[in-house]
């Protein structure tokens, strides 16, 4: 298995949209839970990041670079789906947070292993400037996005925006898991 770097580079451009995108929602969707349970999170994060770190010698390898950023990218669709069957409530809201949570436990190893796997500075600085520029562009997209729920469509909640936000959050996301699976290419050892 091989990384297709142009491919990569469009995958990492649209994984940083999801994050523009997705920016403002989770102070909406976050909103009814406790302010302690961010630091059990926080805690649950610390500990689980520690654990995955101590497994490096065997995780750093392609493939497994692979299959968990598509796992971690389909915890976040299922969140995004979880988010337009159920609607805003709490209990989509602690759902949310642990699952994005599982998520960031891997965060540390991929930035390790994208850093060891690419290797080259020239295509470490180009992966840089593709996750500016689609956080960027996610950012300025929602804006744009919130203002026409709010000035044309006349939604003028909060929640119901960022119930509105989760379709296109979920366009984003299947172009993002399209453009992972292809951005590695099977080859027969």
């Amino acid at each position: 298995m091989v990384i297709n770097f142009k491919r990569f580079l469009a995958f990492k451009f649209f994984n940083s949209m999801f994050t523009g995108l997705s920016l403002g929602t989770v102070f909406i969707i976050y909103s009814p839970l406790d302010p302690s349970i961010y630091s059990v999170g926080g805690i649950s994060l610390a500990l689980a990041t520690m654990v995955i770190a101590t497994q490096y010698n065997r995780l750093i390898k392609i493939e497994f670079f692979y299959l968990i950023s598509l796992f971690v990218e389909i915890v976040i669709l299922i969140i995004v789906l979880a988010v337009l069957i159920f609607s805003l409530n709490p209990l989509i809201a602690a759902f949310v947070y642990i699952s994005y949570q599982v998520t960031f436990f891997f965060g540390s190893y991929l930035v390790r292993c994208e850093t060891l796997l690419l290797g080259s500075k020239e295509i470490l600085s180009k992966v840089d400037i593709f996750k500016q520029l689609g956080y960027l562009s996610g950012l300025a997209i929602s804006f744009v996005a919130y203002k026409y729920f709010e000035n044309y469509l006349l939604v003028t909640g909060n929640s119901q925006q960022v119930y509105m936000m989760h379709y296109g959050l979920l366009v984003n996301e299947l172009i993002v898991i399209f453009i992972l699976y292809f951005s590695f290419d099977r080859k027969l050892n």
